[in-house]
């Protein structure tokens, strides 16, 4: 088994950045087929120039991959989420991982939709952060709902 079969088997086929399915059939040259990212973002190459750890290797589209070059990746909120001032994800959650704690990742209209968001991110954070283990915290206040997760 090659490694990049290995790690697509691992990461379930889906890329670790936009998380949609990769396809393995498709060509590695092609922007939408299969490659290995080290995961590097600015945040993980300053500690890695610090003596941090390993830089774990995950899947990406070849175009989510090369896309993200010398600027900071951008992990997308699912589109049918109502909710506002949502944080940018990969750096909350990169914070939550080196730090612990919990971090404010957006406000709601209502418990509903609060809970809708809370589910989803604690699902697309065990897909981004295999390791990282958070329970999401949603607090009332002033009419809005605000989304936590807090690491454990």
């Amino acid at each position: 088994m090659s490694q990049l079969d290995e790690i697509g088997e691992r990461d379930g086929w889906r890329c670790w950045l936009c998380d949609e399915a990769v396809d393995r059939s498709v060509p590695t040259n092609d922007s939408r087929g299969p490659s290995i990212d080290m995961c590097i973002t600015k945040a993980k190459s300053k500690s890695k120039s610090k003596g941090g750890g390993p830089v774990p290797e995950r899947l990406a589209h070849r175009g989510c991959n090369t896309g993200k070059g010398a600027v900071t990746p951008v992990v997308p909120w699912a589109a049918h989420l109502f909710v506002g001032d949502p944080a940018p994800i990969l750096p909350a959650v990169e914070r939550l991982e080196r730090k612990g704690g919990r971090e404010a990742f957006g406000r709601c209209p209502t418990n509903e939709d609060a809970d809708d968001v809370a589910a989803w991110l604690v699902d697309r954070v065990s897909r981004l952060r295999p390791g990282l283990s958070v329970d999401p915290v949603i607090e009332e206040g002033g009419g809005q709902y605000l989304v936590l997760l807090r690491a454990t």
